[in-house]
């Protein structure tokens, strides 16, 4: 086992222990010298969080001959609770996702104009449909009796086709205007009445 992995399972906090594997997590005080604009060296202090993991089952549940051990390790400036701060930063992983979403979903990844104001302009009216979107596949892609949609959260892809790219017909027939879908796409169905019915009724 690597010599920092067993520092952090003889020193830190035990947060998971069974048959399958255990995980610690330790947090230290690091020193780093540094010479400033003026050529003085200073010294400043780092705090560095880190976690160990020792597995010894494989995830189907296949005995490991020779645990596997993974060591994960973060700098950070803040004065909260070791493992506070890795769910901090796993928050921060997850806020990368939403902006690559916005870049490649919506296709922004470059603007279109070369003037302030019509870029400002631009991001608006995506932060809207953005948010109009997120708002769709909350309600029409993750309740009702589609079990296989129930999950956090749906990316705008996956909601930009089923909902928004779903066929369908306008059929005006005594004068009365019908929207008539294909009686094979019932699970698109279910998801477009759903979402229909919330915001137009409440």
């Amino acid at each position: 086992m690597p010599a920092r992995a067993s520092e952090v399972f003889a020193h830190g906090k035990m947060i998971k222990q069974d048959k399958k594997g255990r995980i610690a997590i330790m947090t230290e005080t690091v020193e780093r010298s540094y010479q400033n604009e003026d050529g003085e060296e200073q010294t400043i202090k780092l705090r560095r969080v880190l976690r160990a993991t020792e597995r010894t089952f494989e995830k189907d549940g296949t005995p490991l001959l020779v645990p596997d051990v993974e060591i994960e390790g973060w700098w950070t400036s803040l004065s909260v609770a070791k493992d506070q701060v890795i769910e901090l930063y796993k928050g921060h992983a997850l806020c990368e996702q939403y902006h690559l979403e916005l870049k490649s979903d919506m296709d922004l990844e470059r603007l279109p104009s070369g003037k302030l104001a019509t870029n400002n302009l631009v991001m608006h009216c995506a932060g809207l449909a953005y948010n109009i979107l997120r708002a769709v596949g909350q309600v029409g892609l993750m309740a009702g009796e589609q079990r296989r949609r129930v999950k956090q959260r749906r990316r705008l892809k996956t909601v930009i086709q089923d909902l928004v790219y779903f066929a369908g017909r306008f059929i005006r027939h005594a004068n009365a205007l019908t929207l008539r879908f294909s009686r094979h796409a019932h699970d698109q169905y279910d998801a477009f009445s759903r979402t229909y019915r919330r915001f137009a009724y409440g």
